[in-house]
C-alpha cells in the first residue's frame, strides 16, 4: 500500500492534494493540538490519578495530536498507568512526512523517531504500536472511517474529531459518522474539534453531546468542546461480565509462550500474577524449542490467517525489540519462504511501487541463500528466528509476576472468595480472583468444553562445524531450516523439521521422524541437506520432541470458560511465537474494556464462544 503523498508549501505548511486542504493551520500543529484537542478535553488534568485513559481520534494525519498527547502523558507525574490512543486514517502518509511534520518541534522529535521506527506494513485493518514499555498504545485503524468505527469497541474518555474540513471531506463529518462516534461515548466523555460547522454542531447535539463554543487559534475561527451528557437514558449494554476496574490476583496455569505472555500483559495493568507449572522451570514443554521461525502466513486474498499472523507478528516484534538482545536471543534478518514449483502468486498488498513486508524474493536473495535464482519463493522482511525460552524468561521477569515451578495443578475450586488451585494431594498452591488456563494440550483438563488436539512435533538439530556451509537466512515452506543460532557456550546450532503428528503425546524420539526431517530438508534446500548428510548418517543429528496444542479450526482460543472468572488462552498450535503476545493483549482488552488490538470480527475468530459451534 503506497504512502499518501504530502505537498509541502513554501511556508512549511503540509497540503493534501487529494482533499485540497491543509493538514494543520498556519499557527502550527503543536499549538492546535494543545489548544483545541487537549485543552478542549481538559487534558492532562482530566486523566490525573486514573488507571487508564482511552482516546478515540478520527483522522491521524501527520500524527501531531498523538505525539502531543504522548508528550503530555510523559510529563505528567499523575498520569494514568496506560494510555490508549485509537486513531482512524484512510490514507496514511509515509514515515518521512511524519518526521518532517514533527521537525519544527524539537520536543516532539524523540517521540516522532520512535513512531517512525514502527511505521511500516500499514495494510488496511488494525495495527497496534506500543511505546514506553507497552504503557502507551497507538491502535491505527487503516480504512474508511465508518467501517473502522464499526470494527472497534470501547468506551472512550476523550474524542478528538480531526480531519480535513467538512467541505473537503464530508464523509468524515456526516451525520452517520458522528452518530457512530457517539456510540463510543459514555456519560462525561469529552469531545473536541477544530471546526464550528453548523451541521457538525447539530449532529453532535442530536447524539447527546453538550457543546460550548471556544475561541480558536486563528482570529475569527472558533472551535468546539463538550461532553457526552444526553438528556435521555442511553440504552446500551452494561459492562461485560469480564470487565474489571481494579486489578487483583490472577493465577496462570502454564509457563510456556501463552502463559508468560498473558502474565506480562496483565502485570502491566497492575495485576499480581502467579504463574504455576508442573515443571521446575519455564518453557519446559513445546515452547522449549531451541529456536523457532517467526514468519507470517500470506495469501493473495489476505485470508483470515494472514491477517491474524500479521497482527500477531507486529505484537511479538515489539516485545522482542523491547526485551531481548538481537543477534543472540533472536535475529531480525528476514525469512525466505520457498513455494511449490509453479506457484507465482503474490501476497495481498504487494505491488511494484509499494511493497508490503512480504514480496517475491529477488534473484540476489535466492542465490545468496544457495537456491536457484528461478525458484518460486517469497521474502518476508519482518521475520527471523527466535529462542522462545528467552522471551518467556523475559516476560516472567516483569514486575508483579511470581513463577512457581514444580506446582502441578490438579483441581480448581471456586468459592465466594475466588479460586483455589490445588495439587493432587489437595494442597493449596495458589489463590486468585481469576484463573487463566494456558497449559497447552493439558488445558483440556481444566476447560473440557474446548476442542483441543495434541500435535506431536519432532525437530532435528545439531552443532555447526566451523566449515559447515548453511544459509544465514532461515528458510520456511515444506518444513524449515534455521542455522547459525548461538548458544550460551558460543557454539552455533542448526535446526530442521518438523513433523506434525495429530493426537500423539509420545515424547520419545523416533528414528523414522529423523529420516522424514532429512527428506523434508532435501526438498527445501538440497545444498543444506548435502552439507548435513554426514550429521544425519553418523548420529550427529539429535532430536527434540514437543507436543503442540491445536484447536479444531487451527486458530487460538482466547476467552472465558464458563462465567466465574475462568479463562483460556491456548491452542496456539505451531505459531506460538506469532500469536502469544497478540492473544495476551486481546485477553487483557476484554478484561479491562480497552480498545481491541484486532477488528471485532478477527477478535471473534479467536474467541472461545466458537467452540460451541
Amino acid at each position: 500500500m503506497a504512502a499518501e503523498p504530502v505537498a509541502w508549501r513554501a511556508d512549511g505548511v503540509p497540503y493534501s492534494e487529494r482533499f485540497g486542504d491543509i493538514y494543520h493551520p498556519e499557527t502550527g500543529a503543536l499549538a492546535q493540538a494543545r489548544h483545541v484537542f487537549l485543552g478542549g478535553c481538559s487534558l492532562p488534568g482530566a486523566w490525573s490519578g486514573r488507571p487508564k485513559w482511552l482516546i478515540l481520534e478520527t483522522g491521524f494525519g501527520l500524527g501531531l495530536n498523538f505525539l502531543t498527547t504522548w508528550q503530555a502523558w510523559r510529563a505528567d507525574a499523575n498520569r494514568p498507568r496506560l494510555l490508549h490512543f485509537v486513531s482512524i486514517e484512510a490514507h496514511p502518509v509515509g514515515p518521512e512526512d511524519l518526521l518532517r511534520a514533527a521537525g519544527t518541534y524539537p520536543e516532539l522529535m524523540p517521540l516522532a523517531n520512535e513512531l517512525a521506527a514502527q511505521w511500516q506494513g500499514l495494510l488496511p485493518g488494525f495495527h497496534r504500536l506500543a511505546f514506553d514499555a507497552g504503557r502507551v498504545m497507538l491502535t491505527l485503524c487503516i480504512g474508511d472511517v465508518q467501517p473502522m468505527l464499526r470494527a472497534q469497541r470501547f468506551e472512550a474518555d476523550s474524542v478528538f474529531l480531526d480531519g480535513f474540513s467538512p467541505e473537503r471531506n464530508p464523509a468524515m463529518w456526516s451525520p452517520d459518522t458522528l452518530k457512530a462516534v457517539s456510540r463510543f461515548a459514555r456519560q462525561g466523555t469529552g469531545i473536541a474539534t477544530g471546526t464550528y460547522d453548523r451541521a457538525v454542531r447539530d449532529a453532535l447535539s442530536q447524539n447527546g453531546f453538550q457543546l460550548e463554543r471556544r475561541p480558536g487559534l486563528t482570529p475569527g475561527r472558533d472551535c468546539l468542546a463538550g461532553v457526552f451528557a444526553p438528556a435521555w437514558t442511553v440504552r446500551r449494554r452494561g459492562p461485560a461480565p469480564e470487565h474489571v476496574e481494579t486489578p487483583g490476583r490472577c493465577a496462570v496455569i502454564g509457563a510456556g509462550l501463552a502463559g508468560a505472555a498473558v502474565a506480562a500483559s496483565l502485570a502491566r495493568r497492575g495485576w499480581q500474577v502467579t504463574v504455576l507449572d508442573a515443571a521446575e522451570r519455564p518453557a519446559a514443554g513445546a515452547s522449549g524449542l531451541l529456536a523457532g521461525v517467526l514468519a507470517p502466513h500470506v495469501s493473495p486474498d489476505d485470508a483470515l490467517l494472514s491477517r491474524l499472523t500479521r497482527a500477531g507478528i507486529r505484537a511479538t516484534w515489539l516485545e522482542l525489540e523491547r526485551l531481548l538482545e538481537e543477534g543472540r536471543d533472536w535475529h531480525a534478518g528476514g525469512v525466505l519462504e520457498r513455494r511449490p514449483e509453479g506457484d507465482t502468486r503474490v501476497p495481498a498488498g504487494w505491488n511494484e511501487n509499494g511493497p508490503n513486508e512480504s514480496w517475491p524474493a529477488s534473484a540476489a536473495q535466492l542465490s545468496g541463500a544457495g537456491l536457484p535464482v528461478d525458484a518460486p519463493a517469497l521474502w518476508h522482511a519482518r521475520a527471523g528466528w527466535v529462542r522462545p525460552s528467552r522471551l518467556i524468561e523475559a516476560w516472567l521477569r516483569e514486575p508483579g509476576i511470581e513463577f512457581r515451578g514444580g506446582a502441578a495443578v490438579s483441581r480448581l475450586v471456586h468459592g465466594a472468595a475466588g479460586w483455589q488451585l490445588l495439587d493432587a494431594a489437595g494442597r493449596l498452591l495458589a489463590e486468585a480472583d481469576r484463573v487463566v488456563v494456558a497449559a497447552g494440550y493439558e488445558s483440556g483438563r481444566f476447560a473440557p468444553t474446548l476442542p483441543l488436539q495434541p500435535v506431536r512435533g519432532q525437530v532435528a538439530w545439531g552443532r555447526m562445524a566451523e566449515d559447515l556451509a548453511l544459509p544465514a537466512t532461515p528458510l520456511n515452506g515444506d518444513g524449515h531450516l534455521i542455522a547459525h543460532v548461538p548458544t550460551d557456550e558460543d557454539a552455533l546450532l542448526w535446526l530442521a523439521g518438523a513433523t506434525f503428528d495429530r493426537d500423539s503425546t509420545d515424547l520419545a524420539a523416533q528414528a523414522n521422524d529423523t529420516e522424514a526431517n532429512q527428506a523434508r530438508l532435501k526438498r527445501l534446500h538440497p545444498g543444506a541437506a548435502a552439507a548435513l548428510a554426514a550429521a544425519f548418517e553418523s548420529g550427529g543429528a539429535q532430536a527434540w520432541v514437543g507436543i503442540r496444542c491445536a484447536s479444531a479450526d487451527r486458530r487460538p482460543l482466547v476467552g472465558p470458560v464458563g462465567d466465574a472468572g475462568l479463562w483460556a488462552c491456548t491452542a496456539l498450535g505451531s505459531r506460538g511465537l506469532s500469536f502469544a503476545a497478540l492473544c495476551a493483549e486481546l485477553l487483557a482488552a476484554h478484561w479491562h474494556g480497552e480498545p481491541l488490538p484486532l477488528p471485532a470480527n478477527l477478535a471473534k475468530a479467536l474467541g472461545t464462544a466458537r467452540a460451541a459451534l
